[in-house]
């Protein structure tokens, strides 16, 4: 296929670069390894933008959240991750979850139907010599990640990065747990209770943060252990290891959440997500781990009503990387060093599958003008692309 722009890496962001140049009617070749015999340490699929550690865009509020006012901006801008969002959303309370199988597959069929896309299932180990949009995320192959150090003169920073267990929603006790939203705050859609609620009290509580500062850990590798975690993603048990209270004021807090059975909130609580349409899965919210997974089954069944726990997938930790946007990237999201290539998504060093979206947007709309001799000016700082923008680029 004769293109116009080269985009490597069909994640979030990649995905919605391609999508937003081929509506401008530019011609697009994206090139994801997934597919073509390699994959990465997080994924189990081959389909594009799929979500890994979460199924949540966090806050659709755009009245009094930024989060939520990205989702607006982005949507008045042909968004097809938030078009693909809004169709497959699950109930979450103000924020906006997906059913991610359904997601992806929304994303995927529309990217590979379209007439200006060619998906091309393969590996690019070296930057192109052409307009290009790098958006291969906190996952980049190594060989491209050397590339790209060689080319900014820069070793790649880096940090961990966690995922949370998914449980079975028939294998979880609702005697003892019980639906709702914190503060009663539910979504029309969970009919206003949209979380599974599993209380502790502190007795229980106790033993649980006890068991998980002593439960097994997966080893790091000794070129790994200065890479700091997260701050955004905490593994529960690197939590639970900075005081004995620290859940209870995180992801484990029983404000707003009245237990039926008592009238009062509980001591702490573990909250529970709906992770797919259908409603059979739930993810455990704020339960980034790093447990061996033996580990993980044996400490999470001692949580009032998951006793019985079956999980279709366990926690896990992988290493992310990213580069130096503020020193290497103009206010264009182009290399400084290689003006043709333009970076996007998280390895641009933002956080958050909305966020690496919002920069694949922003990344294409640059090229686009480019590619038509123009100049596009950016966000006003006062918009939440424009203070993203500014964020990752140092304006």
């Amino acid at each position: 296929m004769n293109f116009n722009i080269h985009i490597v890496g069909g994640g979030l962001a990649g995905s919605e670069a391609a999508w937003q140049l081929a509506e401008a009617g530019l011609r697009v070749r994206l090139s994801e390894m997934r597919g073509g015999g390699d994959t990465t340490p997080a994924h189990e699929t081959d389909r594009l933008a799929e979500m890994v550690c979460s199924n949540s865009f966090r806050s659709d509020d755009a009245e009094h959240n930024a989060v939520g006012l990205l989702h607006q901006e982005m949507r008045a801008l042909g968004s097809l991750v938030m078009r693909a969002a809004d169709k497959h959303r699950v109930p979450a309370g103000s924020a906006l979850a997906v059913d991610r199988e359904a997601f992806a597959a929304e994303v995927t069929r529309a990217v590979e139907q379209h007439p200006n896309v060619t998906v091309v299932r393969e590996r690019v180990d070296c930057l192109p010599d052409r307009p290009a949009i790098i958006a291969t995320g906190p996952l980049t192959g190594s060989r491209l990640a050397e590339a790209i150090a060689a080319e900014t003169g820069e070793g790649a920073l880096a940090f961990f990065d966690a995922i949370a267990p998914i449980v079975h929603r028939d294998s979880i006790d609702m005697s003892v747990a019980w639906m709702a939203a914190r503060w009663d705050r539910g979504s029309s859609e969970g009919g206003g209770k949209d979380y599974i609620n599993c209380p502790l009290d502190k007795p229980r509580y106790d033993d649980f943060v006890a068991a998980l500062v002593e439960g097994e850990k997966m080893p790091f590798h000794d070129w790994e252990k200065d890479t700091p975690y997260f701050e955004g993603c905490m593994p529960i048990e690197v939590m639970a290891e900075r005081g004995p209270e620290t859940l209870r004021y995180g992801p484990m807090k029983g404000v707003g959440l009245d237990d039926p059975r008592t009238g009062r909130w509980p001591y702490a609580v573990v909250q529970l997500r709906q992770d797919n349409a259908l409603g059979t899965l739930w993810n455990m919210v704020g339960f980034q781990t790093k447990l061996k997974h033996g580990e993980q089954v044996r400490i999470f069944r001692t949580i009032p009503g998951l006793e019985n726990a079956e999980f279709a997938r366990l926690g896990g930790i992988h290493r992310n990387s990213f580069i130096n946007s503020p020193r290497l990237l103009d206010g264009e999201l182009r290399l400084r060093s290689k003006p043709c290539i333009r970076f996007a998504g998280q390895i641009t060093g933002c956080e958050g599958y909305v966020e690496s979206a919002a920069v694949g947007l922003l990344a294409a709309r640059f090229a686009a003008a480019d590619d038509g001799g123009e100049t596009l000016p950016p966000p006003p700082p006062e918009t939440a692309l424009g203070a993203l923008l500014g964020h990752i680029t140092g304006g």
